[in-house]
């Protein structure tokens, strides 16, 4: 076990309707929380976890935590007003000897441990990637409701997470976007907007962000589609 990992958990339940943090519905009985700790606890990558989060939602996910059977160390991180304010938390709440981390959206809950161990393989030579697959659909680019250009699909790739990281460069960078005021949706943007070079690696089809409650009947699917109990 080498790599440590950040997982964003710190939203609300807005865009699914939802009165609380979207992460305590229920998948299959379980809270999605639940789901994506325990593919993170079955990947023999993982060393060690913080689940960035707002401090009411602390019990709830420590119930979480209590009913999950490992040695592995999760700790609870005061997330911030956005999401790249929780990620600056959470990279400053590492274990000083962590040299690789991967932060993770905890509403990717259909991650499977193969992908948390290839993330933390590919850290090896990599200074950072994020997670991606190939666009399938054609893309338009439209202004007001006309269609201005349509990209070449064969570039074209759909941002996943986990993304990884070198430690002491993605807290540098994150460092810099606090003094400077750069406001980003993901943490390679960071990455990119200093010259640093962020590469793919090759993420899963079944790995969706849980944000409609559409998203949650495919999941359902997707999970007694492996057998998942």
């Amino acid at each position: 076990m080498t790599c440590y990992l950040l997982i964003a958990a710190a939203g609300s339940g807005k865009r699914m309707g939802s009165d609380r943090n979207k992460l305590l519905l229920t998948l299959l009985g379980k809270p999605i929380l639940q789901w994506t700790l325990q593919a993170a606890i079955a990947s023999e990558a993982i060393a060690w976890i913080g689940v960035m989060a707002q401090s009411h939602d602390y019990p709830e996910f420590q119930k979480i935590f209590n009913t999950l059977n490992t040695d592995k160390p999760i700790r609870l991180i005061q997330g911030g007003s956005t999401r790249q304010q929780s990620v600056f938390n959470g990279l400053n709440a590492l274990p000083p000897e962590c040299d690789r981390v991967l932060i993770h959206d905890g509403a990717r809950c259909l991650a499977t441990p193969e992908l948390f161990n290839r993330c933390d393989a590919s850290l090896r030579t990599m200074q950072g990637f994020i997670v991606a697959v190939p666009v399938k659909d054609t893309i338009k680019v439209v202004s007001g409701s006309t269609i201005v250009d349509t990209p070449n699909r064969d570039q074209l790739w759909a941002a996943q997470t986990p993304q990884g990281f070198q430690a002491d460069l993605i807290k540098n960078v994150h460092l810099t976007a606090q003094e400077l005021g750069w406001e980003v949706t993901d943490d390679a943007a960071l990455f990119e907007k200093v010259d640093l070079a962020v590469q793919i690696v090759m993420g899963e089809e079944t790995n969706l962000k849980i944000t409609t409650p559409q998203d949650l009947a495919i999941a359902e699917f997707i999970l007694k589609q492996r057998n998942y109990q």
